[in-house]
């Protein structure tokens, strides 16, 4: 998946916790939430200043737009590796809960069907035959 389809996805399932999320398709997502949030802030410090009575007016307004939508894509980027979305509250750890969070974001997806839905993409194998579900014990 490429960056600009990723983040139109993101945003097609604004709210959707259900379902997978390619590993591509969140980290583009997540790319871009980075790179648009420092725009935002150069915008804000040009139009408003910096100091300690500093205004982040634009890319506080984009962090908010923005929080459910990132959440959801992790929630489904969680599904597409066999765990519940509810290990995104891991990272209310300081440090060690954001390290094992970043950790479960990054494996590989597992492959076919698992108790989240269809694999992302045409969740057909390399010869063209439906891959099997994967029951995890």
């Amino acid at each position: 998946m490429d960056f600009a389809t990723a983040v139109k996805t993101c945003f097609n399932k604004y709210a959707t916790f259900r379902g997978r999320a390619m590993r591509s398709e969140y980290w583009w997502f997540v790319l871009f939430l980075i790179v648009a949030n420092i725009v935002l802030s150069v915008i804000d410090t040009t139009l408003f200043g910096h100091g300690a009575d500093n205004v982040q007016l634009l890319s506080g307004l984009f962090a908010l737009a923005t929080i459910l939508p990132s959440l959801a894509a992790g929630a489904r980027r969680l599904h597409d590796t066999g765990r519940t979305g509810w290990w995104l509250l891991i990272a209310l750890i300081p440090i060690l809960g954001t390290l094992v969070l970043i950790w479960f974001l990054t494996r590989p997806s597992d492959p076919g069907e698992n108790d989240y839905g269809a694999a992302p993409g045409d969740g057909s194998g390399p010869s063209g035959t439906t891959i099997p579900r994967v029951d995890r014990q």
